[in-house]
Parts: C-alpha cells; structure tokens; sequence
C-alpha cells in the first residue's frame, strides 16, 4: 500500500540531498515554502506508522537535520 505524507524539518536538506538519496529518500521531494523546509512522500509500506517511521528514520541518519512533525497529504 502507498502512505501520502508530509514531514516539516528543521534544517536545510538542500546541501544534504545526495545523502538523503543514499540514506532512501529517493521516494521524497525536498523543499521550502514560507521558509520553511519540508519532504513530501509517497512510500509503500504495510502501515502509515511504517512508512512514516521510516522516513524519519532515514532524514535523522544525516547529520544536521531533523523532523519537527509530519501531516498526511
């Protein structure tokens, strides 16, 4: 199943976007709106809790960024 969802970050994935891509986040689109630093994400996953916990796993793995919160699409 695909689990639509959005995570708000604190810090700037701009400069780390070859390792978010190695780290699995080859499924995510990296942005800004109103200063603010989000990915949005469709990732299959037998649960939301498993595709969200997954991504968040994966941003955390680059040093200097963080997952404030996230929200379904």
């Amino acid at each position: 199943m695909e689990w639509e969802f959005s995570l708000v970050l604190e810090g700037d994935p701009e400069p780390h976007l070859d390792e978010l891509y190695e780290a699995g986040c080859s499924d995510g689109v990296f942005g800004r709106q109103s200063g603010v630093a989000f990915a949005d994400f469709t990732r299959e996953a037998d649960s939301m809790r498993e595709a969200i916990d997954s991504a968040i796993a994966q941003i955390e793995s680059v040093p200097g960024l963080k997952v404030a919160h996230w929200t379904l699409l």
